[in-house]
């Protein structure tokens, strides 16, 4: 059932029928992205959405005030890449302005964030996830298909320089960037970041099916404690969907994300609303939603509190659940750029 109960006098706690909390909502505003990243999408890319299928900035930020009033805490903007959606600092600086909202942070590739990073750190975003699977650029050119290695690791610099909280994101792809895990666990040694790294998930806009992963999150650590035998376990946070770890004497720490184990799946409290205004409960699943729609139809706030509750009241008990029910209706697989991966 979906429950209210007080946060801080001023907004409720929501949690879903599984009673975990649902308070962190992933933003996606744009399915463009300047890069092509082999596991994302196909080299000619997608056929991209046209502005009037996207959701519009005035509707990203009612549905984000009223999420924020039900009890969202935290919103994350992701895309594609949501930098090269025109005049993105316009919504940035208006959800900063969110009463009740105690965290905006972005997922970006990097490529188009260094100028912005100033205006960044004026509205208090204090946390950027900066995608980066390789710290060898003929790797970056391979994975990208893109040469733009250099524009990535000024950010990565840029937003350190600022005391912008930077976490990399690196898909960890068998045959591909294995070489370079413990080279991004050594780059933790003399830089205050934090590296995950994220088991390849099946999402990569063809009809590929994964029949095994070579390189799960047990094998991972097995090659990072093979490097570095003393690295120690910290205690995740709460809803953490990473095991988290420090090497001694390094400024930084590892992370590494079960994303196609699945292991978190009971603490999730996390919802995701796509750029075309569909709410994912799940990753995995086909969309519950489309807030666009009803929105654009007329519907009042009361009504749409009234919808995205009942969708609450339906989340999957994990991602096997939700990908099996999206199989069986649509036998689609998604690009990680559609969904705000």
């Amino acid at each position: 059932m979906y429950f209210y109960t007080k946060r801080l006098n001023r907004y409720p706690l929501l949690t879903d029928n599984h009673g975990r909390p649902v308070n962190y909502l992933r933003l996606a505003v744009t399915d463009r992205c300047n890069l092509r990243c082999f596991y994302c999408m196909p080299e000619h890319g997608l056929d991209w959405l046209s502005r009037a299928e996207l959701m519009s900035y005035e509707e990203m930020l009612r549905v984000s005030s009223l999420l924020v009033k039900m009890g969202i805490q935290k919103i994350r903007i992701t895309g594609g890449e949501p930098f090269v959606r025109k005049d993105i600092m316009q919504l940035l600086t208006a959800l900063s302005k969110l009463d009740g909202l105690d965290e905006l942070s972005i997922t970006t590739n990097g490529v188009l964030t260094a100028p912005f990073i100033p205006e960044l750190k004026k509205i208090g975003v204090r946390s950027v996830n900066l995608s980066l699977d390789t710290l060898d650029s003929g790797r970056f050119f391979s994975i990208t298909r893109r040469d733009e290695f250099d524009m990535v690791m000024n950010t990565l610099h840029q937003l350190l320089k600022q005391d912008i909280e930077v976490k990399i994101n690196a898909v960890v792809m068998a045959g591909q960037n294995t070489q370079d895990i413990i080279p991004m666990v050594e780059l933790t040694k003399e830089l205050p970041v934090s590296v995950r790294f994220i088991e390849e998930m099946p999402f990569n806009g063809d009809s590929h099916v994964y029949t095994g992963l070579p390189w799960d999150h047990l094998r991972i650590l097995e090659e990072i404690r093979d490097g570095f035998p003393g690295i120690q376990k910290l205690i995740d946070p709460a809803h953490s969907t990473s095991y988290n770890y420090h090497v001694p004497g390094h400024k930084g720490d590892v992370g590494i994300i079960a994303a196609y184990s699945r292991t978190f799946c009971g603490t999730c409290n996390r919802i995701r609303i796509t750029p075309q205004g569909t709410l994912k409960n799940c990753l995995y699943d086909d969309g519950v939603l489309n807030i666009r729609d009803v929105m654009r139809k007329g519907i009042t706030n009361e009504e749409l509190e009234k919808v995205l509750t009942n969708a609450f009241n339906h989340r999957p008990q994990d991602g096997y659940e939700a990908e099996r029910s999206r199989i069986e209706k649509t036998g689609v697989h998604e690009s990680m750029a559609t969904i705000g991966g």
